[in-house]
């Protein structure tokens, strides 16, 4: 349930000009239009399952979209069964400007998009339920330019071949090839974003050596029966997961209100150091390997620092106090900090998770 401070499942994939909506919960639209991405014309949004407070959202933001007079084509993906859940949902939000297209994605399927891929896998959620992994290629190994102009290589467009991995001729027939004056390949990132499940093999699979996992954790370990019952994870099971998949980054959401963020945290980093509970409007940065780890920029997606509240020990917001459970949720902290932490005044480079 959202509460207070804590909206429901929402997450949106940033790669340079790029944007892509995962879930989109109750309220989602508003929340877009308090940050600082606002609330734009998104080309693509992947549903993980069709529990209510992951869909119910969408009928009010494609309202939206209409009444803006929207012309540009929206892609829709989900699991099988969006076809039936939009026969539904159409009696909601009506006739639309725009046309929709509607993708049902299945264990296995991947979309290729040239730099990188969305890898579609099975999660274990007692519905059908996808996981989305969104995977780049290689790149290129550093371009040494001291070892082109040794070989003869003048500057320009025969510099841009090489890089590309296009062997080149110069004059009198000589060829130059790519491995002569490139670097071993360097590795692309990739992040991971299991929806809700239970942990699995398939994601532990999938997660291995991510820079990021996005992970739920309903509950704390000491309800696992419940977590069990009901096709969740608790804090520990996600934790155990990450360092079976050694993760880069464990970033926990969809926490069930009974929790705060402090004491969900603990328990995992008991077992997996670097995690993170993500608040509302927070960030993930997640860097090419050679620049840094994954960070948590802390309300790097508000409209103004100023909305932003303090955070305490470990980013929980309003500082101080223990935790405190079953009686709602009035004060919320979402959770960062040290070893993984990012100050609050950071900016999120593009290819941010947030």
């Amino acid at each position: 349930m959202p509460t207070a401070r804590r909206g429901l499942a929402g997450m949106l994939v940033r790669r340079g000009g790029e944007r892509m909506l995962v879930d989109c919960g109750e309220g989602t639209q508003r929340q877009l239009l308090r940050s600082t991405v606002g609330l734009i014309e998104l080309p693509e949004i992947f549903l993980t399952h069709y529990h209510a407070d992951h869909y119910l959202g969408l009928p009010g933001m494609l309202k939206t979209f209409a009444l803006r007079g929207r012309d540009v084509p929206l892609v829709v993906h989900g699991p099988p069964g969006l076809t039936d859940l939009f026969a539904g949902l159409q009696r909601i939000f009506g006739k639309l400007t725009y046309p929709i297209e509607l993708v049902e994605l299945r264990d296995g399927d991947v979309l290729d998009r040239g730099e990188y891929r969305i890898v579609v896998f099975r999660v274990s959620h007692g519905v059908a339920a996808n996981g989305y992994a969104f995977v780049e290629v290689p790149r290129p190994g550093r371009f040494d330019v001291d070892a082109a102009r040794a070989l003869g290589v003048p500057e320009g467009p025969l510099f841009g071949r090489l890089q590309a991995g296009k062997a080149i001729a110069l004059a009198g027939g000589v060829e130059v090839r790519p491995g002569q004056v490139l670097g071993a390949p360097r590795s692309g990132r990739k992040v991971v974003l299991a929806g809700d499940t239970a942990p699995a093999a398939t994601v532990l699979e999938v997660a291995g050596e991510a820079d990021v996992l996005v992970h739920e954790a309903t509950f704390a370990e000491e309800e696992s029966e419940r977590a069990e019952e009901t096709a969740h994870s608790t804090a520990t099971g996600a934790a155990r997961l990450a360092r079976a998949a050694k993760v880069k980054m464990l970033a926990l959401t969809h926490l069930s209100n009974r929790y705060f963020g402090p004491e969900i945290l603990r328990e995992a980093r008991g077992i997996f150091p670097e995690t993170v509970v993500p608040r509302d409007f927070d960030i993930i940065d997640v860097r090419f390997q050679e620049r840094g780890s994954p960070r948590l920029v802390k309300a790097g997606a508000r409209t103004t620092r100023e909305e932003a509240e303090p955070h305490g020990e470990h980013g929980a917001g309003g500082g101080g106090g223990g935790p405190r459970r079953g009686g709602g949720d009035p004060d919320d902290p979402g959770v960062g900090g040290d070893p993984v932490g990012a100050s609050p005044g950071g900016r999120a480079a593009s290819g941010g998770a947030g």
